[in-house]
């Protein structure tokens, strides 16, 4: 949640010709990561929660390279943000593999 909160703060530094552009997709797919990975929480087996892992990694991956055009078309400074990225890329990689690891011991809610 506080990536979305540093993507609002970058968007808000963007031209007003992009409120219904780059800075509405930079802010849904921002707003996708956490989302998915709360609806994912809420499924009944680890496999459907790593479904939506994945799909919140890439959200995240839009959100990476939508920043990279931001910084190119409008010489904005992403600040901190790029390093938010890697941390929570990385803990969704960690959680990924903590569930796999999880299903292939046996779990009866893995399926």
């Amino acid at each position: 949640m506080a990536l979305v909160k540093e993507v609002y703060k970058l968007t808000a530094s963007l031209p007003r010709s992009e409120l219904y552009g780059l800075s509405a997709q930079l802010r849904r797919a921002a707003v996708s990561v956490p989302s998915n990975i709360a609806e994912g929480a809420a499924r009944e087996s680890w496999k459907e929660f790593a479904q939506y892992l994945y799909i919140a990694l890439g959200s995240l991956s839009e959100v990476e390279t939508q920043i990279l055009l931001a910084k190119d078309l409008f010489d904005c400074d992403p600040g901190d943000l790029e390093e938010s990225l890697d941390r929570v890329r990385k803990m969704l990689i960690g959680l990924i593999k903590s569930l796999h690891r999880r299903a292939e011991g046996g779990d009866p809610h893995a399926e």
